[in-house]
């Protein structure tokens, strides 16, 4: 364990059992326990009564030699995704479906705006009848935009496009792996390990972010919101990354530059 700061799995907790805990698991305002462990490496789980709660917790350790503790948390980072190659007649027929939705919507000019970007998502997307999902909204439409306006039009182009649904499958194909009640929302732990397998690794602050920020009352997560929160993700890692010239990990951003990025992300 020493050394790895990785977020640990619910695997973990089913195949190792606990070597203390409290006597009694009930709801009071202070709960209290002195435990006498051998001497060895241990995780330790703070938790309140209910879930999504906040709470405060004091731990102190006494050992007759030096010991070291950390808080095991993820480094923030995304993974590069590195190009398939895929069939070249499935491509191209594929292409020439979307080229057809798209010539009809966009028109003569070939490009098409948030408004249009929603009925071709949702014309699309109806058809899958095992996702259960109510469709994208005008909000989330012109994030999408923002993600994939390469040229700085407000608008995206067939080729814009067509990049954009590959994104979207990719991302509906692991919200279905997490949605196995069909009920179309997931809830926020499983979001937790959506948002890895989609390759981004966040700690627990933005993850509580995150729920704040697109979870409903009883903390569950829809399509529309799921695929709004990948895109605002993989806005903003993109946008870090081209300013962090030098790897580094730290950006300097004058007001402009901050208002720019953040208002038509």
């Amino acid at each position: 364990m020493h050394g790895n700061k990785q977020h640990l799995q619910k695997d973990f907790f089913l195949y190792n059992a606990s070597k203390a805990r409290s006597k009694t698991y009930i709801n009071m305002r202070e709960v209290s326990e002195r435990f006498r462990l051998p001497p060895s490496e241990y995780v330790i789980v703070p938790s309140t009564y209910e879930p999504h709660q906040e709470g405060e917790f004091i731990l102190r350790v006494f050992s007759e030699k030096r010991n070291l503790s950390e808080e095991a948390e993820n480094t923030i980072s995304v993974d590069r995704p590195v190009p398939r190659p895929g069939n070249t007649d499935q491509e191209s027929e594929e292409q020439q479906h979307f080229r057809n939705i798209f010539r009809q919507i966009a028109g003569d000019d070939m490009e098409i705006c948030a408004d249009e970007l929603k009925n071709i998502l949702n014309t699309v997307v109806n058809k899958h009848k095992d996702l259960k999902t109510q469709g994208f909204t005008l909000e989330s439409c012109r994030s999408m935009i923002a993600l994939m306006d390469t040229d700085g039009s407000g608008r995206l182009n067939l080729q814009e496009f067509h990049h954009l649904w590959k994104k979207i499958k990719a991302w509906q194909k692991i919200f279905k792996h997490y949605d196995t009640d069909q009920s179309g929302t997931i809830n926020s732990y499983e979001m937790r390990n959506a948002v890895n397998d989609a390759g981004f690794h966040l700690n627990s602050q933005l993850y509580d972010i995150i729920t704040m920020r697109y979870a409903d009352k009883h903390m569950n997560i829809d399509f529309d919101s799921f695929i709004c929160c990948f895109v605002r993700m993989e806005g903003m890692f993109r946008a870090f990354n081209a300013f962090d010239k030098d790897g580094d990990g730290i950006i300097k951003l004058n007001v402009l530059e901050w208002l720019q990025l953040t208002m038509y992300a």
